[in-house]
């Protein structure tokens, strides 16, 4: 028993009149006392044993009240534990059979590569997606990842909560966040002069947002674990209701439907011609070059669609889109990041006229030629000339401060809360 121990045991309730010893960390010792039956002095020879005994004497006259605050803590412990989610969490199959009504519900989304259902499982709202799986994984590695997965927790990431499997496909839980998409709040087709995001420091939060998710997916702080995303792209940002903030979806997706390989031997032997047995699964404008010609799912990947995004969100424009050439009747390849090379060649000028419109020229110009260049450097060609993303995240919240003291100084409102129409 320590000394501190042995203090606050035998320090008894002082009396108002009484004066009492000092127990403070110069004095340990109490004074002596002729009376050995009075618990505010005890005696100066009483032994270690005996201050044992005077301590247990003491809490057994108070076991009735020490046995009740035990109970009491008991039950808050076991309402709290009782109130944590179960994590990770292997579903039934059957219970994302009644959740989804044999999924005949209404979808919430649907592509080539997945569908997804908004609905109720086990008294939460969430959205199912369902995914097939690219390769065979084992057991013990699916069920090792999930448990990392599912441990994560960041505020620009949609929790994933548990998978089921049936067959070949996998079912993924995520929790649901009341929002739109990144695509929606940029460019309504039915409005297209209206965007949500109106204002520069609305975008730099976004920017910030996604790069802080994605920079912990590959490090994964505190996890001692990297993964990749390989599904960053406009609709895969969800622009939250009110606060604004992006949270990235589909955390988890690659590495748990096989999309990644860890075999370093055959990323170093594939080629074109060895891809072929592989389908190659991505978005036109977000897929790298090299994702492209090996089928090969890296960071750098990532970090290459993280640099599309920006392009996209700085400028307001697709990714890449194709316009019906008059002369030749053909078509005309029209992408986001040709357009902003050239519009950083002309230094400030060509940014601020390549910068979205409908910020009605409201932004610092120095910030939006460094985060134009930022982004340029993420979609380099050559993997090895991409900054990683720690890097990459730490330029962007220096530009986003850069952002707020340019805001402040100007008298702009930088606290910005809005409701997103659906």
């Amino acid at each position: 028993m320590c000394r501190s121990k042995k203090s606050i045991d035998v320090i008894p309730p002082r009396s108002s009149n009484s004066k009492g010893p000092s127990f403070s960390r110069s004095s340990r010792k109490p004074k002596t006392s002729k009376s050995s039956s009075s618990l505010s002095q005890p005696s100066s020879s009483t032994s270690i044993t005996n201050n044992s005994v005077l301590s247990s004497g003491y809490f057994d006259n108070n076991s009735s009240y020490y046995n009740s605050f035990s109970t009491q803590a008991s039950k808050n412990l076991s309402s709290i534990r009782d109130s944590l989610p179960e994590n990770p969490h292997i579903y039934d199959f059957s219970d994302i059979c009644l959740a989804t009504d044999n999924f005949r519900s209404n979808r919430f989304s649907s592509s080539s590569a997945s569908s997804s259902w908004l609905c109720n499982l086990q008294g939460k709202q969430v959205v199912i997606f369902q995914r097939k799986m690219r390769r065979p994984i084992e057991l013990a590695d699916l069920v090792h990842k999930l448990s990392v997965i599912c441990r994560s927790h960041h505020s620009s990431l949609i929790k994933l909560l548990g998978v089921s499997l049936s067959g070949n496909y996998v079912y993924l839980v995520y929790e649901y966040v009341h929002g739109v998409n990144l695509r929606d709040c940029l460019r309504n087709p039915k409005n297209p002069s209206f965007t949500v995001l109106s204002s520069w420091i609305s975008r730099m939060q976004i920017a910030a947002d996604i790069a802080s998710g994605l920079d912990y997916i590959h490090h994964c702080s505190g996890l001692e674990t990297s993964f990749t995303h390989n599904h960053i792209k406009i609709t895969s940002i969800i622009v939250a209701e009110g606060s604004l903030m992006a949270k990235i979806c589909h955390f988890g997706t690659a590495e748990l439907c096989g999309e990644v390989t860890k075999d370093e031997e055959s990323s170093k032997t594939l080629g074109r011609s060895k891809s072929k047995v592989m389908k190659i699964e991505g978005t036109r404008g977000y897929m790298a070059p090299e994702l492209q010609f090996t089928g090969l799912v890296t960071q750098k990947c990532d970090v290459y669609a993280y640099g599309v995004v920006i392009l996209e969100l700085l400028s307001g424009k697709e990714a890449l889109k194709f316009l019906v050439d008059e002369e030749s009747g053909g078509y005309q390849r029209v992408s986001v990041i040709d357009t902003a090379r050239e519009a950083a060649a002309g230094g400030s000028a060509g940014v601020r006229t390549w910068i979205d419109r409908r910020l009605k020229d409201s932004f610092p110009v120095d910030v939006a030629e460094k985060m134009v260049l930022v982004a340029l450097e993420c979609v380099e060609e050559d993997p090895k000339k991409r900054p990683d993303m720690d890097k990459v995240a730490g330029q962007v919240s220096k530009l986003y401060l850069e952002s707020k003291n340019w805001a402040d100084n100007i008298g702009l409102p930088t606290d910005i809360s809005v409701s997103i129409a659906p």
